[in-house]
């Protein structure tokens, strides 16, 4: 079940503040907001903190002042994820309590080398064994992602993950759940990301099918790799955007959307006007779109 087409248009970039935003996340963010714009619809930012553990203290703010320089800014006031506990908890209960969800035991040396979980706690716990996470059930779960840019994505779920967690060992609601959640709240339609995150979003999916919500639309916007084949977000050679001329860097992250500027181009303001006006998703490449030296930009 996905979003009624006549719902006012609203997308999103949610970055983690685990560090600067770097070239790979200028791509994603530029590419979500254009496609907000093409649609007249809202484009929102949401810190993705819930991880405290992976928190840089002053790196949202960095992030969001790099943004702002490019002339990326939230349409409503930025959210933090962290503060959205309540709503997390209210859609874990209501998993629960319906069957969906169930408590698991298992630590990850006791998962098979494949990583997918067999199902050892999934009729319920053994005596005196205490719950470390909370898992979704799966079951016979296959579904199809229909992707704007990367095409159909079909996976078994049963197969390719099995049963995945939803609370983590440390009690903290797991990547896949709140983000489901979230973009749910703030009522977006499509999520636009990076490529990285295809895979995941049959998990997705399902969450919304279990909780009774229709799922938003997705676009995935190609990786960006140095030579050796790593995303430039978590390449160690990849200089953050604070270093980079924005708009050098603004026209290098058109070009790997498939949109190419003119060299007449040679402000912020002309090539937003002119991306503005050109934006068509099916220039897109699936990807992954190599930048040999990431310093050049």
């Amino acid at each position: 079940m996905s979003r009624s087409p006549a719902q006012a248009y609203v997308g999103r970039f949610a970055p983690s503040p685990s560090g600067p935003l770097h070239f790979g996340s200028l791509v994603t963010a530029l590419g979500s907001c254009l496609q907000a714009r093409r649609h007249g619809g809202q484009w929102l930012i949401r810190i993705e903190d819930i991880d405290r553990p992976r928190v840089v203290h002053g790196a949202a703010t960095d992030q969001l002042r790099t943004l702002a320089q490019f002339g990326l800014v939230s349409d409503l006031p930025v959210t933090h994820q962290s503060t959205f506990h309540q709503r997390h908890n209210q859609a874990l209960r209501q998993l629960l309590s319906r069957g969906h969800a169930f408590h698991c035991a298992c630590t990850r040396r006791q998962l098979p080398a494949s990583g997918i979980y067999p199902g050892t706690c999934r009729d319920g716990l053994r005596p005196k064994q205490r719950p470390r996470a909370v898992r979704l059930r799966v079951g016979h779960a296959q579904l199809t992602v229909f992707d704007a840019v990367q095409g159909p994505l079909t996976q078994d779920l049963g197969k390719a993950v099995g049963d995945f967690i939803i609370v983590r060992g440390d009690g903290l609601i797991a990547y896949q759940l709140a983000v489901v959640v979230d973009d749910h709240y703030s009522g977006v339609t499509e999520v636009v990301r990076g490529a990285d995150l295809l895979e995941s979003t049959p998990r997705q999916m399902l969450l919304y099918e279990r909780l009774g919500w229709p799922h938003p639309n997705y676009v995935h916007m190609p990786l960006v790799t140095d030579a050796n084949g790593r995303k430039l977000s978590k390449s160690d050679h990849a200089d953050p955007l604070q270093t980079q001329q924005p708009v050098i860097a603004f026209r290098q992250a058109l070009d790997v959307l498939g949109h190419p500027p003119p060299a007449s181009l040679t402000t912020l303001s002309s090539l937003w006007e002119w991306a503005l006006t050109h934006w068509d998703l099916s220039r897109v490449p699936r990807g992954p779109v190599v930048i040999p030296s990431p310093r050049g930009l």
